[in-house]
C-alpha cells in the first residue's frame, strides 16, 4: 500500500496525457492532485494506483 502527502509529485496511470501532478491534499483514500494539463481532480486511491515520480 502506498502513503500519499501532500508536495508529492505524481501521474495517473490510465491518463498519462494530464502531465505530472502535484498532491495538494490527503484525506484517508482521497488525494486532491493538481495536473499540469487537467488541473484538480479528485481521486480515490482504492481505485487508481497513483505513480509517485521520485
Amino acid at each position: 500500500m502506498s502513503f500519499f502527502e501532500p508536495g508529492q509529485f505524481v501521474s495517473h496511470p490510465h491518463c498519462p496525457d494530464w502531465g505530472i501532478g502535484q498532491i495538494q491534499s490527503v484525506t484517508g483514500h482521497r488525494v486532491t492532485v493538481n495536473f499540469e494539463n487537467q488541473g484538480k481532480v479528485l481521486i480515490n486511491t482504492m481505485l487508481v494506483d497513483l505513480v509517485v515520480i521520485e
